[in-house]
């Protein structure tokens, strides 16, 4: 089993969770799954996508342009995203969500 696809991914500061929909290798295209994995989660295996860190990295020229967007999930990395996942449910295989037809 492989996380091969991101669907949507969203970063839920209110209730600390990462809210992802995603399909593995044995998917098909008429099923998908969603997790909603806990911030602490991610940081014991080494990944930060919830921080506000994330926006230190924009230089001040480039603000005015970033002004207008408030969702940082504009900073993660799908790719890094689709890494942490298999790298969680390798671990915690009995926590893979079931595959559902949408």
């Amino acid at each position: 089993m492989e996380i091969v696809e991101v669907v949507t991914f969203h970063l839920n500061k209110l209730e600390e969770v990462l809210e992802v929909s995603f399909r593995t290798n044995s998917d098909s295209e008429d099923v998908i799954r969603e997790a909603k994995i806990p911030f602490i989660d991610i940081s014991d295996f080494g990944y930060i996508f919830h921080e506000d860190n994330n926006l230190d990295l924009i230089e001040e020229e480039e603000d005015d342009f970033f002004d207008e967007f408030d969702d940082d999930d504009l900073f993660v990395d799908e790719n890094e995203v689709i890494s942490f996942l298999n790298e969680y449910y390798i671990l915690f295989i009995d926590k893979l969500p079931k595959a559902e037809f949408f």
